[in-house]
């Protein structure tokens, strides 16, 4: 493959107010707004105890006090998971097979290994063969969340035309066995500086080409075998368009896949609690004005799903709804300050 412009040229390169001890972004790059800069940070001060949340139903599953509130076991097991007071509690002990089956993927994926089981589970074994876990089509859902990429997820794209590693996991072995298995990893995709994990690992055992917007370069990775310049699309092949998106970053890339699904990094997602698609004004570490005309950029293409690093991910029934849902949330993000705090006085975006 090489990587061509939209115009044809071709290019040989390429939340939560916290108990904090240490921000995610980079220094000189800060939130656009004054209350942004207050929240979003990956807390330490309590990170050694290792205490069952109260807040948790009796039962085997269980949460404990070191939750960093990323949201991924809710929306991997929503029958199981629920946001009680800033942290993730088991609210219903899965009752069937496929329920538990969810819960444990999420326990698996969780990244700071908050979720356990009273005994360990017998099953473990086969349950890690149902990470990577399919989406839809040829898509898959890594699972295995980096804390220090606060719990981003990361999706794998299966092809006969080499397979697309799509933001980094965290390193696990039994992940690595079944990424053999499914055939290795042709690249990975970076949609940002952010939530590169355990990037270096991944390329050096199966010898991907890591593919970023130049601008990402930072010392987390302070080099791309394929780096991104300029603002145009670009294309790893007729199925594959990297958009610049700048706002949370300023070299940020959504991938649209098949014209189906958008891999949309830290971009957007679904929220659940307001029920529609939502950008972090908490979690911008750019521009958010620059956000909001990407997101109306993304108007000009054609999309059902919405796979993000953080958040819940999105199937609309249709690119027509799907495209409403985008100028919604474009139109969203022009006020979202008008909108009253919560009566418990902290944001969740989720």
């Amino acid at each position: 493959f090489v990587i061509v412009s939209a115009q044809g040229n071709r290019r040989s390169s390429f939340f939560h107010p916290v108990r904090t001890s240490f921000c995610r972004h980079d220094k000189g790059e800060h939130a656009t707004q004054g209350k942004a800069q207050r929240r979003f940070c990956v807390w330490a001060s309590h990170a050694n105890t290792r205490k069952r949340r109260s807040e948790n139903v009796e039962g085997e599953l269980y949460v404990d006090s070191t939750c960093i509130d990323c949201d991924t076991c809710r929306w991997m097991a929503p029958a199981t998971f629920q946001r009680k007071d800033g942290q993730s509690a088991v609210f219903k002990q899965p009752e069937s097979e496929s329920a538990r089956a969810s819960a444990l993927k999420a326990m698996l994926s969780c990244p700071t290994q908050s979720i356990h089981t009273t005994e360990k589970a017998r099953d473990i074994k086969e349950i890690q063969k149902l990470l990577p876990s399919l989406v839809d089509d040829n898509v898959y859902h890594c699972g295995y969340h980096s804390r220090s990429s606060f719990g981003a997820a990361s999706y794998f794209i299966r092809s006969d035309q080499g397979n697309i590693l799509v933001d980094s996991p965290r390193w696990s072995a039994p992940l690595v066995k079944q990424l053999e298995d499914m055939g290795g990893v042709n690249w990975m995709f970076l949609t940002h500086k952010d939530d590169v994990a355990d990037h270096a690992k991944y390329h050096e055992h199966f010898g991907c080409e890591r593919i970023l917007d130049e601008l990402e370069l930072n010392s987390r990775i302070p080099s791309a075998e394929i780096c991104l310049r300029g603002p145009d699309d670009h294309r790893l092949s007729d199925d594959v368009t990297f958009i610049q998106t700048p706002g949370h970053t300023r070299g940020h890339r959504v991938m649209l896949y098949k014209n189906k699904f958008l891999f949309s990094g830290d971009h957007v997602a679904w929220s659940h609690t307001r029920h529609h698609l939502v950008a972090f004004p908490d979690a911008c570490w750019y521009s958010f004005a620059e956000q909001a005309k990407s997101m109306r950029k993304l108007l000009d293409y054609s999309f059902s799903h919405i796979l993000p690093g953080h958040g819940a991910p999105y199937r609309a029934p249709d690119a027509a709804t799907m495209r409403e849902q985008v100028a919604r949330c474009a139109d969203w993000m022009l006020h979202w300050q008008d909108e009253p705090m919560p009566s418990h006085g902290v944001e969740n975006w989720y």
